[in-house]
């Protein structure tokens, strides 16, 4: 059975990619590989039957057909991710006295590896009523009730943050909402709804969030930037609007440049599965001057 497809679509990133396009498609189709992160607020079970991945500590490649198990006290030990939102999570470099704002939270992956540097205090936000709810329940399927005290679950719109808490975060991450290219290859009728002004539209809000996510973030602190997006627009081209108007320092991430499924574009990294076997991902590791 053919692909769902979009004579628009196919154009546009034909036009970005080139001969590339065609396998990266196909991998975009095909399912990602994906990791079993050990979850650090419990005792874990044996990994030893489980392949290590090599370039992410405390992670395992998921087996086909892997299912999760909770242990005696009613927790996961293994959080399943794909291995590009674990390396946008741990760019943040989080400190252990650090204030953190997750912008865009659910559906709580990146949040918990947040969570296990155990900062000062952590606000996961989700505007998303019933995402957030979601991410209620990954909190309390992965860490004790006693060692939640740190984390605040909120339902602000992002935007709100850099108006009502200025320069109040040592980290913010902003993994906005996006196209989602995987996604619209399983929703024909999502998929056949893009135009290019769809992604320029997302973009727009996707800069508006970075915005708040500059002004939430206190002179010297860290923002990542992200999407699982493979739409220059959406990427690149936001973080070039915010070096123009308030001239963030773009920070190379030594861990990123060490891996050769890490391309790096102008501002920042782009993880695309026709290397990597998973994601798209892209990110930019910015300071605040």
């Amino acid at each position: 059975m053919n692909s769902p497809t979009n004579p628009l679509f196919e154009s546009y990133f034909t036009k970005v990619y080139g001969e590339r396009w065609p396998a990266l498609r196909k991998e975009i189709i095909a399912p990602p590989r994906q990791v079993l992160r050990k979850n650090k607020f419990v005792t874990y079970e044996e990994a030893s039957t489980l392949a290590p991945c090599s370039f992410l500590e405390n992670c395992y490649w998921k087996p086909d057909g892997y299912k999760l198990e909770k242990d005696s006290i009613g927790l996961y030990p293994f959080y399943v991710m794909d291995p590009a939102s674990v390396l946008v999570a741990r760019a943040l470099e989080v400190q252990t006295d650090d204030r953190i704002l997750d912008m865009c939270a659910a559906p709580g992956g990146k949040s918990l590896v947040l969570a296990e540097s155990q900062p000062a205090h952590l606000i996961s936000n989700e505007m998303s009523e019933g995402r957030r709810e979601r991410l209620m329940r990954v909190f309390h399927e992965y860490i004790p009730r006693e060692q939640r005290d740190f984390i605040n679950v909120k339902g602000l719109d992002g935007n709100q943050y850099g108006l009502r808490m200025p320069n109040e975060f040592d980290r913010v991450l902003a993994d906005v909402p996006c196209s989602g290219e995987r996604h619209l290859f399983e929703n024909q009728s999502e998929l056949s709804l893009w135009t290019e002004k769809r992604t320029k539209n997302l973009a727009v809000r996707q800069y508006s969030l970075l915005s708040s996510a500059w002004l939430a973030c206190k002179p010297g602190g860290r923002i990542v930037y992200s999407t699982c997006s493979i739409s220059p627009m959406e990427n690149d081209d936001v973080i070039q609007k915010l070096v123009k108007k308030r001239k963030p320092e773009i920070l190379r991430w030594p861990v990123a440049d060490a891996l050769d499924f890490i391309e790096r574009t102008e501002f920042g990294y782009q993880i695309l599965p026709d290397r990597s076997g998973f994601g798209p991902m892209y990110f930019a590791v910015m300071q605040k001057l």
